[in-house]
């Protein structure tokens, strides 16, 4: 007998420290519904396993029917695509290996595909964003724990021989500086990061004497610093200059070893962006190799950071060979 009949929909699973996000999305894009339970309220992998199987169950049969489902994409921090695995992630509760895909597959009788949030973004970027149609490009995430990226080469995410290409965030900026939580010292992520900005801000203050009004803040924090570099405060936008050329000369290297298409800005830094783009793109034209300057774009995404990583990792759904147990 000839099977004829196409699954329509994916669900998309954005597993993060404290939410975690499942979607049903169809064909074109489109998140159907969604349903989010708390992360931590399941410290044991087991049990956080069982809930999420149950909601993903829940809300195929509230959308189409659990028949329609053809796969799943999971999105989680330190998560290797080529074995399924979260490895070793520092701010999960669960530590260790732990081979979620398999687990949610075992529990829901359907292929589940993994990745973690840079290689899920790019995937999302590549689907439904700035970098549909393009073969080569790059995509940084710069959240408030550091950066991520993931880049496509010729059409297909590089994810490297052992499924940790990417790590943007862990190469090396200034040279013997600020000590990482790496245990390496200089790397990007300390100076391009919720932490690195505040760093850079509480070091300007104590290099020298100059009025600021962040010297009034009772607490300095990234909005705080924005807040007063709006507000025209001088040294803040020191804070923004110092990122904004770091940042840019390590995009150079990168541009320069990959030569993308353009690279695609995402994460909730990026709201911040406009205070150091010049900086940053000056940055990056001084230091880019001479062939490719002017040929790159430095774009920030236009998804919903809402909807990113579950848009993306509808993406690694529709990608992964279909399996199920009810066929």
């Amino acid at each position: 007998m000839i099977n004829d009949k196409i699954k329509s929909r994916v669900i998309g699973i954005n597993v993060d420290v404290k939410t975690t996000t499942v979607a049903v999305v169809d064909l074109r894009g489109n998140i159907v519904d969604q349903k989010s339970i708390s992360t931590t309220d399941y410290p044991n992998v087991n049990n956080f396993v069982e809930v999420l199987a149950e909601c993903v169950i829940t809300l195929a049969e509230q959308n189409g029917g659990y028949e329609n489902i053809r796969s799943v994409g999971m999105c989680a921090p330190s998560s290797n695509h080529l074995t399924g695995c979260i490895e070793n992630a520092s701010n999960m509760p669960w530590k260790g290996i732990i081979p979620i895909a398999a687990m949610l597959r075992d529990s829901i009788g359907l292929a589940v595909a993994l990745g973690n949030d840079a290689h899920v973004t790019a995937l999302g970027e590549w689907a439904f964003g700035l970098a549909h149609g393009m073969d080569n490009f790059i995509v940084v995430t710069l959240v408030g724990s550091g950066l991520g990226s993931c880049f496509f080469s010729n059409g297909r995410a590089h994810l490297g021989c052992g499924g940790f290409a990417g790590e943007f965030g862990h190469t090396y900026a200034v040279n013997n500086g600020r000590l990482c939580t790496c245990g390496r010292k200089g790397c990007l992520e300390e100076y391009v990061s919720t932490r690195g900005i505040v760093k850079t801000a509480k070091e300007l203050l104590e290099e020298n004497n100059t009025s600021s009004t962040m010297r009034q803040l009772t607490e300095l924090t990234v909005e705080n610093i924005a807040h007063c570099t709006v507000e025209g405060d001088e040294l803040a936008k020191q804070v923004w200059l110092r990122t904004g050329h770091i940042l840019g000369r390590s995009l150079a290297n990168y541009a320069s070893v990959i030569n993308p298409e353009a690279i695609i800005l995402t994460g909730e830094l990026t709201k911040y962006s406009d205070l150091m783009r010049t900086a940053m793109e000056e940055s990056f034209q001084e230091n880019v190799f001479g062939n490719i300057r002017d040929k790159v774009k430095i774009v920030t995404s236009s998804i919903d950071d809402h909807e990113r990583n579950v848009l993306g990792a509808s993406a690694l759904a529709w990608k992964v060979k279909e399996y199920s147990l009810f066929k």
